[in-house]
């Protein structure tokens, strides 16, 4: 499986939780809220200013380990 852009943050983190620490090392701390109940990584990554291609690169690496 490989994490991109289009999916929902809270999906991906109800089915890989081990990929946590990496939403929190790019700020996406809030990852109970509402808005991450509905929102694709790429609009919290832009909602929060963060480059949505090295966050998925991350996620993508710490998800091979």
């Amino acid at each position: 499986m490989k994490i991109t852009r289009d999916m929902g943050i809270q999906d991906v983190v109800d089915t890989y939780p081990e990929l946590v620490p990496v939403f929190f090392k790019y700020g996406l701390g809030c990852l109970g809220c509402a808005a991450a109940r509905f929102e694709s990584i790429e609009q919290g990554a832009n909602a929060h200013g963060i480059d949505v291609d090295l966050l998925i690169n991350d996620l993508n690496k710490a998800l091979a380990q």
